[in-house]
């Protein structure tokens, strides 16, 4: 048998020795599983590059997800999308941190956002201006797709804490980056 050393660091800094006795078939056994979890990671990893370019983005508010479309396949979907602190509900004025809700565009990106990666969302258009006006108050707009705030060390914000915005993890705002082109319809849902 083998003796593998380990170190095991504690909460105040001590370092403490380890050691297991491994037998051949233990250590086939660890890398076998090794190379397995390493070929699924860069499977994942792989599928990820692979996605063609998007056409149509899909929000489902009450699902709490985004639905990629190439070609009118459904390729990919995003679960787990945080919205507004006022999530139920059409965005109608500014400061109301609902959603809106109805067909738009992702018309500009922007890295140089407050969180990590941005695609705009082309709210509002004619008929939400129309309607704030009508009642005296403005739409507001600056609605977008976004990543975690750039602050954020790791993880996420929990639960719904937008202005307005559909937020996503840091890792698939980067996937939407990569695949979804100014101009790309999005139809976000109650």
């Amino acid at each position: 048998m083998d003796k593998l050393r380990l170190v095991k660091v504690d909460s105040l800094g001590q370092k403490h020795p380890l050691m297991l006795n491994l037998s051949k078939h233990t250590r086939l056994r660890s890398l076998l599983v090794l190379a397995c979890t390493l070929a699924v990671g860069a499977a994942q990893a792989q599928d990820r590059v692979a996605l063609p370019q998007i056409d149509q983005v899909v929000v489902r508010k009450a699902a709490r997800v985004i639905q990629l479309y190439a070609g009118g396949r459904l390729v990919h979907t995003i679960p787990g999308i945080q919205l507004g602190d006022a999530p139920v509900g059409h965005k109608r004025f500014q400061g109301d941190e609902r959603t809106p809700e109805g067909r738009y565009r992702i018309d500009y990106d922007n890295p140089e956002s407050s969180y990590y990666l941005s695609l705009h969302i082309s709210y509002p258009n004619a008929a939400d201006v129309a309607y704030a006006r009508a009642q005296g108050r403005s739409p507001g707009g600056e609605i977008f797709i976004h990543g975690q705030p750039n602050g954020l060390p790791t993880g996420r914000v929990p639960g719904d804490w937008t202005d307005g915005c559909i937020a996503v993890s840091n890792d698939e705002m980067e996937l939407l980056w990569k695949t979804v082109p100014n101009g790309t319809v999005i139809d976000i849902w109650p």
